[in-house]
């Protein structure tokens, strides 16, 4: 019982001593600015400012980096943001009721290890695609498939005319008509044998119509 209450004693000395000894210390007014080290002209803003010696009193600047509040001399006051180091101050004494700093950030860069997303949630799973799974044709291949006669066929009915087939056509038109400008042209109205075409395709078509029927 006595070791408890002595025990008791020492701690309320402690912190007696502690609370007189943080109320002797000169209260002022701490102010200052949070920038980046790499540039003084590049602002830190929403800076986190921890008092460690006033019971860990937390602070921010604003999003000008601009900062202040009261604190006591000798206090250690640590600032923290995301992407730079922390940075760690003390307060010196003797300074008067005011006290203005720049606080210099210096960036952290944190390199993050790799990390790989693949689409098989098992291993038989992969197992399975990488057998059933269907290689790409080379450049020697694609070039066969594009060079056969299918694919040029349904390139050649698909595709516009270039510009040398329609002059090359053009020419062929002019060459025939620089041939016969000076003969006549036959006209296939006034042909009978034509006409005697014309009228066998004309009943062989009803003929085929009447045996559908």
């Amino acid at each position: 019982m006595m070791k408890r209450v002595v025990g008791l004693l020492l701690f309320l000395f402690t912190a007696v001593a502690g609370f007189a000894q943080q109320q002797e210390k000169p209260l002022l007014q701490f102010s200052g600015i949070t920038i980046n080290a790499d540039s003084n002209k590049v602002i830190v803003p929403y800076v986190s400012i921890v008092d460690a010696s006033s019971k860990k009193t937390i602070n921010i600047s604003n999003y000008k980096g601009y900062f202040s509040f009261v604190a006591h001399e000798q206090d250690t006051l640590l600032f923290t943001a995301v992407g730079f180091a922390p940075q760690q101050i003390v307060i010196p004494t003797k300074i008067g009721k005011s006290y203005t700093i720049q606080i210099k950030m210096q960036p952290q860069v944190i390199n993050l290890p790799a990390f790989h997303v693949f689409p098989w949630a098992t291993t038989d799973e992969f197992r399975k695609d990488f057998v059933t799974m269907k290689l790409a044709d080379d450049d020697l291949e694609n070039a066969r498939k594009n060079l056969s006669k299918s694919s040029l066929a349904a390139a050649n009915s698909t595709l516009p005319r270039d510009a040398s087939e329609i002059q090359s056509a053009i020419g062929q038109d002019m060459h025939t008509r620089i041939l016969n400008q000076h003969s006549l042209i036959p006209n296939p109205l006034l042909n009978p044998l034509a006409w005697g075409s014309l009228i066998k395709q004309i009943s062989a078509g009803d003929k085929s119509r009447s045996s559908n029927d």
